[in-house]
């Protein structure tokens, strides 16, 4: 599976960069993404990152120089308007490779992409607590570079089997609305851009 930096259309007016704390394929969370993709609010669009060739952080690798996949993950979010996160929740945590991801992120300290980013997240699990200590882990690691989820920014759905289909996306309403109330919040906290000058 090959890593690329997200191209995004000139004429889309937000561009938002989801990512996935899964990378298995039939994951609720990934689903959510799906259905999020089909939801967003007109002028917006949802372009998913995939986390497969992200190595494991390594501060000599990174000494060498970002590795491609790593150098893509960061071109992406530079170049998208906010972030949106769909995570599930592993030993009432963040999964592992969500984390090293925003550790990637992260870096360099003064120098992020994430710094100053709107971030969404959400999350589906099949227990009761929507993925909410795996959310507030988000939180914490998106801080610090100075990333932020906006306010409304979150959305947990418990017994996502009841709610999810792992291969088209959410079908419960409720679900779907929260989904696009999420939607609407995040790009609510998006700075408007100036218009691009046609040619003379």
């Amino acid at each position: 599976m090959a890593t690329e930096t997200i191209r995004w259309p000139p004429d889309v007016a937000v561009r938002i960069l989801g990512i996935p704390g899964s990378l298995r394929s039939a994951s609720y969370n990934r689903a959510l993404l799906r259905s999020a993709q089909e939801l967003a609010p007109a002028g917006a669009e949802v372009e998913t990152f995939e986390l497969h060739e992200v190595p494991p952080y390594d501060g000599d690798l990174e000494a060498e120089g970002d590795p491609a996949a790593v150098a893509a993950l960061k071109e992406s979010i530079k170049e998208s308007d906010a972030l949106l996160i769909a995570s599930p929740e592993y030993n009432r945590g963040t999964p592992g490779v969500l984390k090293n991801a925003i550790d990637w992120a992260s870096r360099p300290p003064l120098a992020s992409p994430l710094a100053g980013k709107p971030v969404a997240v959400m999350g589906a699990t099949t227990g009761m607590s929507g993925t909410k200590n795996a959310q507030e882990q988000l939180r914490q690691a998106l801080a610090f570079p100075g990333a932020f989820v906006v306010e409304g920014g979150e959305l947990r759905v418990p017994e996502a089997f009841l709610k999810i289909d792992e291969h088209d996306g959410a079908y419960d309403p409720q679900t779907r609305a929260g989904i696009e109330a999420l939607l609407e919040a995040l790009v609510a906290a998006v700075p408007k851009r100036a218009p691009v000058a046609e040619p003379a």
